[in-house]
């Protein structure tokens, strides 16, 4: 595992692939991270972003991923991947499968009472989560 608040990820990553690059990043964290994740990259290399908790990522010229290898960057919205009832059923009980056979873990990091909801949110804006934050009705 590689921290990125404490390791120069994008140095760990070469490192780690004899500077050939990853295949996939998957970016929470946006703004701070964003060039360094395309860095990464191995050509024809995928980003997806899904999160932003260090602010958007500013715009970005398209001939960046091509100068970089033919990266392929991806910003998925959850709406787009359950169009109706029938789908958002289908993906959850494929997720809800993988975890009851063992085959996906959840982390959870934090649990908080409902009425607690306000500092549920001030801990994953300090980004200190570590996993799953839930919040108990």
């Amino acid at each position: 595992m590689i921290l990125y608040t404490q390791t120069d990820f994008e140095k760990e990553a070469k490192r780690l692939t004899d500077g050939k690059g990853v295949n996939v990043v998957y970016d929470s964290v946006g703004k701070t991270t964003f060039d360094r994740s395309l860095n990464c990259l191995k050509p024809r290399g995928y980003m997806v972003l899904f999160g932003q908790s260090s602010g958007a990522v500013p715009p970005l010229d398209p001939q960046v991923l091509n100068a970089k290898g033919s990266l392929f960057l991806t910003r998925p919205t959850l709406g787009h991947y359950t169009a109706d009832r029938q789908e958002l059923l289908q993906r959850a009980n494929d997720l809800f499968a993988w975890i009851a056979a063992g085959e996906l873990s959840v982390r959870v990091d934090k649990a908080f009472p409902l009425a607690q909801a306000a500092e549920a949110h001030r801990y994953l804006e300090s980004r200190q989560s570590k996993g799953k934050v839930l919040l108990i009705p």
